[in-house]
């Protein structure tokens, strides 16, 4: 059963603590990406085997591959595939950033370039369930940026298949390259490139600890989004709310994953017991029900808190992954929220629709990294660069000045490079 604890029971750094089994990942996944790196392909072909249960002969998922997945899916959800993408696009193309040029002094140009990554890496989780909506939600923004080629990675099944919904999902939003990879031999072969994997610049997308562990040892070789942890929503709720939508709610994330943490802070005891109680009885009705069960019962919360003003402070603290405002009126509080991955505004307006319909990326910072890092976006897929133009004449009226900050720092030779070019000059 959910905890529900009076503000100052727990502290707001423990809010979000989990009940997590403790294993060492790290040598494992040096081991696995030191032998991608070593032996390309065939490590991945033995990988695949022993993790996938798998005997693949070609690691990429061929075109007709694509033709018989998009044959195979329901008309309808390819349908919705496709509303889903054009309301992904519609959000993101309001994200795409301008070169710039400034050359209002005379003999002075300066500007910057926006330029995309020449070659992006998607990875599509596989395991406990399909996310068709993770391929739209990374690959979308990368084609918006421009980047002229998208490669995916998921984790076959042991027919050496691809799940059909992933590459309708993959066709749909363009993605160029698909292979049959999962785990840290996946990030492996992405960062460094094999035989048959082009190696790319940018790594995206969520994964279990092993592929959390690789992105992040290989960045640096390669550029990634984020460390992203199990998936987590808070509910700031007032006593007006449905508990039954609340507990439903809180379930939407609980069934993700055993890690996943699900959170209320209400100013109403009344509605932290609705909620509890609600959530009871909606447990054993749901297909992942064991997964939900563990989820609430180790890693939820309700915390009732003095004030709907003192549990939007608790929000803040917290830096959510997904926060429910679930309030009347909910537009005179989003100033008040500084820290939040993605915030769903109302009581009309569930996390899901994030996940799935709404446009706004569900690729979100997990565990308090709201409070310095953002969704996945556009700009996660391009790089700016800049570059500085002065005639002879506008280098001589601040050569001096060059010279003298450059002096000032014992750097003569960076004083000298600015002054020689107007010695004869003067």
């Amino acid at each position: 059963m959910i905890k529900i604890l009076k503000y100052g029971q727990v502290e707001n750094k423990d809010i979000f603590a989990r009940v997590e089994p403790k294993v060492d990942v790290e040598q494992i996944v040096a081991d696995i990406i030191a032998d991608v790196r070593e032996n390309g392909d065939a490590a991945l072909y033995k990988y695949c085997e022993k993790f996938d249960g798998a005997h693949l002969d070609s690691l990429q998922v061929t075109a007709e591959e694509i033709s018989e997945a998009m044959e195979q899916v329901e008309p309808r959800f390819i349908e919705v595939l496709k509303k889903a993408a054009a309301n992904i696009r519609k959000f993101h193309q309001k994200q795409v950033r301008s070169s710039f040029i400034i050359n209002d002094e005379n003999g002075i140009v300066t500007g910057q370039k926006v330029i995309p990554v020449d070659r992006a890496g998607l990875y599509v989780p596989g395991g406990t369930a399909a996310y068709p909506s993770t391929v739209l939600m990374d690959s979308i923004p990368a084609k918006i940026a421009g980047c002229p080629q998208v490669v995916m990675v998921t984790p076959p099944g042991r027919d050496g298949k691809v799940n059909p919904v992933i590459l309708a999902a993959a066709h749909i939003a363009g993605v160029d390259k698909i292979f049959k990879l999962g785990g840290a031999q996946a990030i492996a072969a992405l960062a460094y490139g094999t035989e048959s994997v082009p190696k790319v610049d940018k790594i995206v997308g969520p994964g279990n600890a092993f592929v959390a562990e690789a992105k992040k040892q290989v960045f640096g070789v390669v550029s990634i989004d984020m460390i992203a942890g199990p998936s987590e929503i808070l509910i700031v709720a007032d006593g007006t709310c449905n508990p039954k939508y609340v507990a439903a709610d809180l379930l939407s994330q609980a069934e993700h994953d055993k890690l996943a943490s699900a959170v209320l802070v209400t100013d109403s005891q009344e509605l932290a017991d609705g909620v509890s109680v609600e959530l009871e009885r909606q447990i054993p009705l749901l297909e992942r029900c064991e997964i939900a069960r563990e989820s609430i019962d180790n890693n939820g919360k309700i915390i009732v808190a003095d004030s709907l003003s003192a549990a939007i402070e608790i929000a803040n603290e917290i830096a959510p992954e997904h926060l429910e405002l679930c309030v009347d009126n909910p537009f005179d509080y989003l100033d008040s929220i500084r820290h939040a991955g993605s915030i769903f505004m109302g009581k009309n307006c569930p996390e899901a629709l994030g996940d799935y319909m709404a446009g706004p990326n569900h690729t979100l910072p997990t565990s308090g990294t709201a409070k310095f890092s953002s969704p996945l976006s556009v700009d996660d897929f391009v790089k700016k660069t800049q570059y500085t133009y002065y005639t002879k004449d506008a280098l001589s009226r601040v050569a001096r000045d060059v010279e003298y900050f450059a002096t000032k720092e014992g750097l003569t030779a960076h004083a000298k490079s600015a002054v020689i070019r107007i010695a004869e000059r003067e």
